[in-house]
């Protein structure tokens, strides 16, 4: 199934008529596009399900939560979908964003709470090896190129020396990755085989953080 062009074309508009009024006038025109977005995560989905076990799918609100923002727009201007994993033996999350000129999907850990993030970091602090292989797999780094650089501390988290060879791993904040698609790519016949493909290429990464995440420091299982 395609993402319909009129997608975009609605969201087009819509930055550029952002309130209220302009959305009950063309609600209908949203719907129908709603429902054909809703078809194609639908067929995501399924696509997940042969490799993996999905246990929910969340659609993110058009509507912006406006409270604590100066940008008092009240609607974005894409439409976000994730994908979580079923059961606590799976972690990691898969994400897709459309957007005109921004499209792209994302998968691994943001913002991560701060006992699962200090694991991370004392298994990299251990070592990082495993990790730094599947990052560096051809596949894996011509797709993503390494994790998102954006939310990191200045030089060491607290416990951490600033001087450990892995300090550049240990000092994010998160640990996802991303990768890109064209407008182009977005419509074409075979978006969703190229969706699947990135997903796909994530399950090493989220197999091994999942095994890190579900043991203590000595390989033993938190897992009852």
């Amino acid at each position: 199934m395609n993402i319909p062009t009129s997608s975009f074309q609605f969201l087009e508009k819509l930055k550029k008529n952002n309130h209220r009024d302009w959305m009950q006038e063309h609600k209908k025109e949203y719907q129908k596009n709603e429902k054909q977005l809703k078809a194609f995560y639908a067929e995501i989905e399924k696509g997940l399900n042969k490799n993996d076990e999905i246990a929910k799918v969340k659609v993110f609100r058009i509507n912006r939560d406006i409270r604590f923002s100066k940008d008092k727009t009240p609607y974005n201007v894409h439409r976000s979908v994730s994908f979580s994993r079923a059961g606590a033996h799976r972690r990691g999350g898969y994400y897709l964003r459309l957007e005109p000129g921004n499209s792209l999907m994302a998968g691994g850990f943001f913002d991560p709470e701060p006992k699962d993030l200090l694991r991370i970091r004392k298994e990299f602090e251990m070592d990082a090896s495993e990790v730094r292989s599947i990052l560096d797999a051809p596949k894996f780094k011509k797709a993503f190129g390494g994790f998102n650089q954006e939310y990191k501390v200045k030089t060491a988290p607290k416990g951490f020396s600033k001087e450990d060879p892995n300090i550049d791993l240990i000092r994010l904040k998160s640990y996802f990755v991303t990768h890109q698609f064209t407008d182009k790519e977005v419509f074409s016949e075979d978006f969703s085989e190229k969706l699947l493909y990135h997903f796909q290429l994530l399950r090493p990464y989220f197999d091994y953080m999942s095994e890190v995440l579900t043991t203590d420091l000595n390989g033993v299982s938190l897992l009852e």
